[in-house]
């Protein structure tokens, strides 16, 4: 009997550790979305449930072709289109920030600390003050950002973390815009950086993933893929989850800046096969593309799949995203789909008729989506 009892208490202890790790973010508050995927570790994950029945409230047609995400700071959603002009639309649909650039953008923006960064074509990154409507720094790489930046802390100081088509890692100062370490890589970096404890983890399209130790400045290990990676990492605990352009996916265990052991969840099956969205990670399992049409769900800790499920549409770079039990996923041809997790069967659908290449952003009662339109649709709950 105690020993029955001891073994239900731990269980609880790890469930509940599982549990919390899952709920990992950085986009805290109700109404914050505040980073691409969500969280530092750009694992897609929020314990935020999304709402029950959602209806379409409003959309905002800002008319100019984007392939950002949004972000959401206070109920205000951001974005930057491709002419490099930056909207700011509040939880009622009314644009209350509007700042240009002047320069071709694709990057999603980050929020921090009520600034907003963001990387450029021509191969800055800017940092806006979205109080003050004005530009606070500017640092120039030597090639274009297409990603979005991360936030960590570098050698004492907060840094923003940045990939860049010059084939180099940039840590630059939060505060002043000056650069605090660089790193670099065999080729272009696509992709976002994801954080990991004190480490930053990034692929690049020479077919390697990097680990950089935040407080010594120093590279720590690094794993050759079958093809390069376009886009980013994902992590949740100690586990990485990376997929290669020739469509293997890889679960990557690490400890102390080291990689422990690795090995493919999913292999190539052919040439239609390839990675160009962040798999999304619960406690439990792992949820990608395996191709052009499918959403699958494996479990982490057997390897089995758990469920394949076929979108309407080919998926393109959106990344699905986990919402306490449910998924959020879009296809390039408008659909956004709610699947239940554990079963993989539809919940919801809403066909936005514009093509989606970015992810959702999630807040309290509210998702939203942005199409390469520069549409943005805000859905909630059915007002009373």
């Amino acid at each position: 009997m105690i020993k029955k009892l001891i073994l239900y208490l731990i269980t609880i202890i790890l469930s509940t550790a599982c549990q919390f790790e899952s709920r990992s973010s950085d986009a805290v508050g109700d109404l914050n979305w505040r980073l691409f995927r969500g969280n530092s570790g750009l694992s897609g994950y929020t314990d935020k449930s999304l709402p029950e029945n959602p209806v379409l409230l409003w959309t905002y047609k800002a008319g100019i072709r984007t392939v950002s995400s949004p972000v959401v700071e206070e109920g205000t959603t951001y974005w930057c289109d491709r002419r490099g002009l930056i909207h700011g639309v509040d939880i009622n649909g009314k644009q209350v920030f509007s700042y240009s650039l002047n320069t071709t953008v694709e990057a999603t923006p980050l929020i921090k600390d009520s600034v907003l960064y963001i990387g450029r074509i021509d191969g800055f990154l800017t940092a806006i003050s979205l109080s003050q409507k004005d530009t606070l720094w500017n640092y120039e790489t030597l090639g274009q950002i297409s990603a979005s930046p991360n936030v960590a802390t570098f050698k004492n100081q907060q840094a923003i973390v940045t990939g860049s088509y010059d084939n180099y890692m940039y840590c630059i100062n939060q505060q002043t815009g000056t650069l605090i370490n660089k790193f670099e890589s065999g080729y272009y970096l696509n992709g976002a950086a994801a954080l990991w404890n004190n480490y930053v983890l990034f692929g690049g399209c020479d077919a390697w993933l990097r680990i950089i130790n935040c407080e010594t400045g120093e590279a720590t290990d690094s794993l050759e893929t079958e093809a390069y990676i376009p886009s980013s990492p994902a992590i949740m605990g100690n586990y990485c989850y990376v997929g290669d352009y020739s469509g293997n996916m890889y679960e990557i265990l690490l400890n102390n800046g080291k990689i422990e052991g690795h090995k493919k969840v999913a292999s190539a099956t052919n040439d239609n096969g390839s990675f160009i969205s962040v798999p999304a990670i619960s406690a439990h399992d792992v949820y990608f593309y395996p191709d052009d049409r499918h959403l699958l769900s494996v479990n982490r800790r057997t390897g089995k799949t758990n469920w394949k499920f076929m979108m309407k549409g080919d998926v393109g770079e959106s990344a699905p995203v986990i919402c306490n039990d449910k998924i959020i996923a879009c296809t390039k041809t408008g659909i956004i789909t709610i699947i239940d997790e554990e079963s993989g069967n539809q919940i919801w659908e809403y066909d936005a008729g514009e093509q989606i290449i970015g992810s959702p952003a999630i807040i309290k009662d509210h998702f939203m989506i942005l199409t390469s339109k520069g549409t943005l649709f805000c859905f909630g709950s059915q007002k009373k």
